[in-house]
C-alpha cells in the first residue's frame, strides 16, 4: 500500500491499532508542549504520579498565556512551574520568551518527530514534517511518563496547491479560504496534508500559519507538507539548528528505507544534504533546565 506523508508519520510511532479511519490507536510520543494554562494541572498530575523524571525525548513548559500580575496566583503558578520543570527534567521557557507553538517549532522541533501539546495550536509543528497533535493536559502528563497515546486513526484531508500568490496575498488567505469553503468543523477527525508545485516558495512561516489555523477548522491533527524541504532546512539552518537537521534526515530516511526500499531512503539522504548518522552513535544529552544543548 502506498502511503502519504501523515500516515507514514503515524505508521512510524504507531504502537498499537489498525490504520483504518476511526479505529483505536496507540501511538509513542517523542516531545511535548504545555503552556500555563493548562500546564498546572499536568505537571501536578505528574507530581501525583510521582514521576521522578520524564520519559520523552523533549518536553517543555511554556508560560505565555497567563502574564498578567494583578495578584499573587500568576506568580505563584510561575515559581511552582519553574520548580517542577527542574526537578523532572522539563524545559522551561519563562514569561517573554515567546508564544508556545512557535517557539516549539523554531528551537526545538524535529521533522519525522512526534509532539503532543495542552495546546490547540499544537498542529502548527506540522510545518515541520512533525506530527504534531493536540490534545488535554492529562494526555500530555500520560505521554510525559512514557505512555502512549490512545486516539482514534484520523482520515487524511489532502489539499493540492499550484500556482503562486498574487501580490498582496499572504498564507493567512490560504487557511481564511479553507475556513471559507470547509467551516469550522471541516477538519475534524482529519488530518490535514498540503503537497503540490505550490509549496516550492512557501517558507516555513507561511506553512506554519496555515498549519496553526488547521485548529480553526477543527483539526487537531498537524498539518503536513509531502514536498519541498528546501524551505524547511533554509529555516533549520537560520535558527542555527542543523544537528537536529541531520536527526530529521535520519528518521525520514529510515521511515523510507523501511516502507519503500533502501533506494527511496538515499534519494531523501541526499535531499537532506547530510550524512546519516546512526541512532545509537548520537549524542543526545542536554540540560533540560539550561539555556542551550550540549555537544
Amino acid at each position: 500500500m502506498n502511503f502519504n506523508v501523515a500516515q507514514k508519520l503515524i505508521q512510524s510511532h504507531l504502537v498499537a491499532g489498525e490504520m483504518t479511519p476511526g479505529a483505536p490507536i496507540e501511538l509513542r510520543i517523542d516531545q511535548t508542549l504545555t503552556q500555563d494554562a493548562t500546564g498546572t494541572l499536568a505537571m501536578l498530575s505528574l507530581e501525583a504520579m510521582g514521576l521522578d523524571r520524564i520519559q520523552t525525548e523533549v518536553s517543555v513548559q511554556y508560560v505565555d498565556h497567563n502574564l498578567l500580575q494583578t495578584n499573587n496566583l500568576n506568580p505563584d503558578d510561575h515559581l511552582f512551574l519553574e520548580s517542577i520543570c527542574r526537578r523532572l527534567g522539563v524545559w522551561y521557557s519563562r514569561p517573554g520568551n515567546g508564544i508556545s507553538h512557535m517557539v516549539h517549532m523554531q528551537r526545538f522541533g524535529r521533522s519525522g518527530a512526534s509532539l503532543l501539546g495542552s495546546d490547540s495550536h499544537t498542529p502548527a509543528a506540522g510545518a515541520l514534517g512533525m506530527l504534531a497533535i493536540g490534545a488535554g493536559g492529562l494526555d500530555v502528563a500520560l505521554a510525559m511518563s512514557g505512555e502512549t497515546f490512545e486516539t482514534a486513526m484520523p482520515e487524511t484531508f489532502g489539499i493540492r496547491l499550484v500556482g503562486k500568490l498574487p501580490d498582496w496575498v499572504s498564507a493567512k488567505d490560504v487557511i481564511l479560504e479553507m475556513l471559507r469553503r470547509h467551516g469550522v468543523s471541516g477538519g475534524v477527525g482529519k488530518i490535514i496534508e498540503y503537497y503540490g508545485p505550490g509549496l516550492a516558495d512557501r517558507t516555513a512561516m507561511d506553512r506554519h500559519v496555515i498549519a496553526n489555523m488547521g485548529a480553526e477548522l477543527g483539526a487537531n491533527w498537524g498539518a503536513y507538507w509531502g514536498t519541498n524541504w528546501a524551505q524547511i532546512r533554509a529555516h533549520i539552518r537560520a535558527q542555527l539548528r542543523m544537528q537536529f537537521w541531520a536527526q530529521a534526515g535520519a528518521q525520514i530516511c529510515k521511515i523510507g528505507a523501511r516502507k519503500l526500499g533502501a533506494q527511496v531512503g538515499a534519494r531523501v539522504s541526499a535531499q537532506f544534504g547530510v550524512q546519516i548518522v546512526p541512532e545509537t552513535s548520537r549524542e543526545r544529552g542536554h540540560d533540560r533546565c539550561g539555556a542551550s544543548w550540549r555537544k
